[in-house]
């Protein structure tokens, strides 16, 4: 009996092993299966997903058109600019010469103030130098000037080189035109007659330039500018050629409203005074520069 149950559990316990062996067999059977299966299922996923091109992804090359390469053009390297410095020819515009066929021509061209006219004449009246006719006295041996006296209403003539400038009685500014006629046609019959403008012996008893500037000179140090010092003005002598003065005012004299009245009655009465071969007296004095730009 007892063999017999020493066998029987001897042979239960052998053959229990066998049957779980079996059992897990069985499972890892289905185990292997299982795994097999997902794993061929991820295989197909897999190349599907490689087969099947994203939208975000790039074509293969293959599948590309042929595209042409364009290179891009190279900008050839710019040259440094250069200034060029363009100098204009300087063009004097020529006067147009009216050719001398004889005719004597006169232009009449009257001041600012009215008070005076100069008439421009294409022939010499008094080459070189001017001469200051304040008078009907003054005018003995001088032609032109005894002519222009005989007219009521000529006041003073001064003669320089090829002009004539006559100052009226009349103040103001009336109408020229009339007077103007009857001196330019003085004028005419003078030239055409062939006399002499001028008396020749003013022009032979003329000091040197030179002699005429050191005596004007020592009237502007000695008389003129001690008298405008007084509100803060001074006179310059600028040129002298032949026995033509040109001046220039300066400080309180620049632009006064009796700047005309100084030069008129004060220095050509001091010129002519102290220097009696004067002629001609020019102010170029640019007035509306002053301290007191009374003529801008």
């Amino acid at each position: 009996m007892l063999k017999k149950l020493s066998k029987w559990f001897n042979g239960g316990s052998k053959a229990e092993p066998s049957k779980l062996s079996s059992e897990t067999r069985t499972e890892k059977a289905v185990e292997t299966r299982q795994e097999k299966a997902a794993r061929i299922a991820e295989d197909i996923r897999n190349r599907e997903a490689k087969e099947a091109p994203s939208p975000q992804q790039t074509p293969p090359a293959s599948m590309m058109p042929p595209r042409e390469e364009m290179t891009p053009p190279q900008e050839e390297p710019r040259q440094p600019v250069r200034r060029t410095i363009i100098q204009a020819p300087i063009v004097a515009q020529k006067k147009e010469e009216t050719p001398d066929d004889g005719t004597i021509r006169i232009k009449a061209e009257p001041s600012k103030e009215g008070d005076s006219c100069k008439f421009m004449v294409n022939r010499s009246l008094f080459p070189g130098h001017s001469w200051y006719f304040p008078s009907f006295e003054s005018a003995g041996g001088s032609p032109l000037a005894e002519r222009m006296f005989s007219l009521d209403e000529v006041e003073n003539l001064l003669i320089h080189e090829s002009t004539a400038t006559v100052t009226r009685k009349t103040k103001g500014h009336a109408d020229w035109k009339p007077m103007a006629t009857e001196i330019g046609k003085v004028i005419r019959e003078i030239l055409e007659a062939g006399q002499g403008v001028v008396d020749k012996k003013i022009e032979e008893d003329m000091p040197p330039a030179e002699s005429i500037r050191e005596e004007i000179q020592k009237v502007i140090d000695e008389e003129v500018n001690p008298g405008v010092a007084g509100h803060g003005g001074r006179i310059t002598l600028r040129q002298v050629e032949g026995n033509t003065v040109t001046i220039e005012m300066g400080g309180g004299c620049q632009g006064c409203s009796a700047a005309d009245l100084t030069l008129k009655q004060g220095i050509h009465n001091a010129f002519r005074k102290s220097v009696p071969f004067v002629g001609a007296i020019y102010d170029e004095t640019d007035h509306a520069a002053g301290q007191n730009p009374y003529f801008s």
